[in-house]
């Protein structure tokens, strides 16, 4: 039970590090290109936004496991495989190995780090196009106040909303890119559960995602009616 438990924490851990991974980036990059609407950089972000949504996860972890684990080792200091915590090289305990997290929470994050990049973009593009927002204009605010102060809050409530369902998802649905980059978390337990037909670890880990599928949609309720004070829950 403890050891199951340690692989559920080690599976949140992953998920979230690739949601705030994606989340940070995709802010900031569909910021950048809703400034830059029509522009060079603002094509070649769609271009890697749409490729990055086609690609599977599992060929993405391929690709970058080959890329930077095996051609960049020499520079990235990566393993081909490897968890959380690993044992050391006497064998008699655990040692933490945060290294191991960079690449499978990075290619976790691809695909919602295009969504939100589009999202953001879109979002942004009509927030800008309001009349308070050419009063802020007029008053002679500097565009990094008025994205600031007047745009990012009412461009935020699309992502939270699509940030919920990702995250639920990378809790069930990550058991490739954990089983390539020989990660000890959920999903390698569900594989190793199914192949061997152990069904109370399988019903233990539906229950334990369902429970935290309901929890995040909560959270992410609670936090839509902060972003928005028109909607109200309570």
């Amino acid at each position: 039970m403890i050891n199951f438990l340690i692989k559920k924490i080690i599976n949140i851990i992953l998920a979230l590090s690739s949601i705030l991974i994606a989340t940070f980036l995709g802010i900031l990059f569909g910021i950048v290109s809703a400034l830059n609407k029509k522009t060079i950089t603002d094509k070649l972000l769609q271009f890697i936004c749409t490729l990055g949504m086609s690609i599977p996860s599992f060929f993405s972890a391929i690709i970058f496991s080959w890329f930077f684990e095996f051609i960049l080792t020499d520079y990235t200091n990566l393993n081909m495989t490897g968890s959380l915590y690993e044992l050391d090289d006497y064998g008699e305990s655990n040692k933490l190995m945060f290294k191991n997290l960079i690449l499978p929470a990075f290619v976790l994050g691809i695909r919602p780090l295009s969504v939100i990049i589009q999202l953001m973009r879109t979002s942004l593009i009509d927030v800008l196009s309001h009349e308070y927002i050419r009063t802020a204009k007029a008053k002679g605010l500097s565009m990094f106040k008025i994205i600031y102060n007047h745009c990012l809050r009412n461009s935020l409530n699309p992502v939270i909303i699509v940030l919920s369902g990702w995250f639920a998802s990378f809790l069930a649905g990550s058991i490739f890119v954990e089983y390539i980059f020989g990660w000890k978390g959920l999903g390698k337990e569900l594989i190793f559960a199914l192949n061997h037909m152990d069904i109370p670890v399988i019903i233990g880990s539906t229950f334990i995602i369902a429970f935290l599928f309901i929890i995040i949609n909560i959270l992410v309720d609670i936090t839509h009616s902060y972003l928005d004070p028109r909607i109200k829950y309570f």
